[in-house]
């Protein structure tokens, strides 16, 4: 049994729910956790492992997650550690792994700290959930990716078998 904190930086909600669902899968291996934002995390030393969970908004990470990790860069390369990022992005199967989304290769190339487990899911897609600004944007660059654009539309694209998988290996790290 280990204990895990999982950090989370959450937009519109599908990566806090990512969040919760491998906080459950983590509990059911019997491993005890913690989940936290970003602007709420507590401190790192009382815990065995470390994920960070971040979203993607307008193509970028959260300034609060760099942020973050510089401040702890020391615990979270002396501990078990991992890093998940959540887009609409890596909804297309060739964007979909660490290796070839392009978000994951950005924040690869912009911090120090070098997880020992890294994935990348799907997003949740909800025109009608976002504000007015954002749902142009967003409509926008799926009309440049050959997403849908129907202001109805509203479509999960997590992968829960994908996340249940990356619980396990998050287990027997």
């Amino acid at each position: 049994m280990s204990k895990i904190l999982i950090i989370y930086s959450s937009v519109h909600g599908q990566t806090r729910k990512v969040t919760d669902y491998l906080k459950q899968q983590l509990e059911s291996y019997g491993n005890e956790v913690t989940c936290a934002s970003i602007d709420e995390a507590p401190a790192l030393d009382v815990f065995d492992k470390v994920v960070i969970g971040a979203s993607i908004r307008h193509g970028k990470h959260n300034p609060a997650v760099y942020d973050f990790i510089s401040r702890n860069i020391n615990q979270l390369s002396d501990k078990v550690s991992s890093f998940f990022s959540v887009s609409l992005v890596a909804r297309k199967p060739a964007k979909n792994t660490p290796e070839t989304n392009p978000y994951m290769q950005a924040f690869l190339a912009k911090t120090t700290w070098k997880p020992k487990l890294l994935a990348v899911f799907g997003g949740n897609l909800d025109y009608q959930g976002y504000n007015a600004v954002d749902r142009n944007i967003i409509r926008f660059i799926m009309w440049i990716t050959k997403g849908p654009t129907a202001a109805d539309t509203k479509v999960e694209y997590t992968d829960w078998d994908k996340v249940s998988q990356y619980a396990q290996q998050l287990h027997q790290l």
